[in-house]
């Protein structure tokens, strides 16, 4: 891990770095005044771009370090200033044409776009939280929060490493993705937006009914894919404090 760049936000509280693993570039939120390593949250995100997706990512690093964690993200293969990939492209396009045809979206398209996404990311993502986790201000336990879905399914079985998820429902599933959903075990959160232009509802519920977790919770609000309410990021934040244990400024030491 190499850092590139560092600034303080928000009045010295938070300490913002910019990395590289390799071709990989990835942002570090950490409290600027630690004084104890602090559990890790793995911020995921769609495959638009670190910087396009840096403000919603930024309010929930923000969100995560005010509540005693350090928050990481990194920028997923395909997307943002890496390399693209010419069959993941194609199958974008694809998408996007049967959406706006009004025709369905076939398995062989979520498979072709999706899959090679998960399997290249996930691996990237086990990699970042090496280098993490050596970094003295940095310790566990760990928890993954955001999207594509399917890239914490797979992170919720592969990485023993973390310990909870939240997982948002807002992108398309590979059917593979349900096997994979009966191995995971973890505490989840799963965020659904009930009238998300781009998900298919009742794949997301059959999804979270897949899920083996005997600790999981389904959180639906009315709205469009970016109409998420003020109030279910409080939640979330809830549940990570029962799961992470992190020590926040209000909690009894």
């Amino acid at each position: 891990m190499r850092f590139t760049s560092e600034q303080h936000l928000d009045d010295d509280t938070v300490l913002e770095r910019e990395f590289t693993l390799g071709e990989i570039p990835g942002i570090l939120w950490t409290p600027a005044c630690a004084c104890a390593p602090a559990p890790l949250i793995l911020l995921g995100h769609p495959t638009m771009g670190l910087q396009k997706m840096y403000p919603r990512l930024l309010a929930r690093a923000r969100s995560a370090v005010a509540d005693g964690y350090a928050a990481a993200t990194i920028e997923l293969p395909g997307s943002g200033v890496r390399p693209r990939c010419a069959a993941m492209d194609l199958a974008r396009a694809d998408l996007q044409r049967a959406l706006r045809e009004g025709r369905p979206v076939t398995d062989d398209i979520v498979d072709r776009l999706v899959l090679p996404l998960v399997d290249q990311a996930v691996p990237e993502w086990q990699v970042a939280l090496d280098a993490l986790l050596t970094l003295p201000e940095i310790g566990g336990p760990v928890g993954y929060s955001g999207g594509v879905i399917a890239i914490g399914t797979r992170l919720g079985v592969v990485e023993p490493r973390i310990s909870a998820a939240v997982l948002f429902a807002g992108s398309f599933v590979p059917r593979a993705s349900f096997e994979e959903a009966r191995q995971v075990t973890i505490p989840l959160h799963v965020l659904l937006q009930w009238d998300d232009e781009g998900n298919d509802r009742q794949m997301a519920l059959d999804l979270f009914d897949a899920f083996g977790s005997a600790d999981k919770s389904l959180h639906a609000n009315m709205g469009g894919h970016t109409g998420v309410p003020l109030h279910a990021a409080e939640e979330a934040n809830r549940f990570f404090a029962r799961h992470l244990r992190a020590i926040t400024p209000s909690s009894p030491r």
